[in-house]
């Protein structure tokens, strides 16, 4: 399937689209090496500690690194940007929302703009300069 969305921007707004996938991804990946290596700081921010294996968190970290890495690259990236998506809203009303309603006060605001970035890529793919699009290129001359 074609990125048919995508396909009628502006080049200025394929350029906007490429950049917000490719910085999302690699966002999300150091999330995720923070919570399951202990890099970037780590669970505790200055501590380097890596969360505990087969826990919330350690799944969590793996689903974030890989994610990202799939976004990043712009491979499966409808499947993944669901996945991440679903994973962010997990982590919002697991983590932050018991802390306040507003996103603001509990500081779940990374989690809900992540959710809906991640939403947006489910919705209309990975766009121009990714793997899905070299990949479905080749799939549409094939046949």
């Amino acid at each position: 399937m074609t990125d048919r969305v995508v396909a009628h921007h502006t080049p200025y707004a394929r350029w906007a689209h490429i950049l917000l996938r490719i910085f999302a991804g690699a966002l999300i990946i150091q999330h995720g090496l923070q919570k399951w290596a202990g890099l970037f700081g780590g669970m505790g921010g200055s501590s380097g500690m890596a969360a505990t294996f087969n826990t919330l968190p350690w799944y969590g970290g793996v689903i974030e690194t890989v994610g990202g890495a799939l976004i990043l690259i712009g491979l499966f990236t409808r499947p993944a940007a669901f996945i991440l998506a679903g994973q962010m809203a997990v982590a919002y009303f697991l983590v932050h929302a018991p802390n306040g309603f507003w996103p603001i006060m509990n500081k779940g605001e990374p989690a809900v703009l992540f959710c809906f970035v991640f939403l947006y890529f489910a919705a209309t793919g990975a766009g121009a300069g990714s793997l899905d699009y070299i990949r479905t290129r080749r799939q549409t001359a094939a046949s």
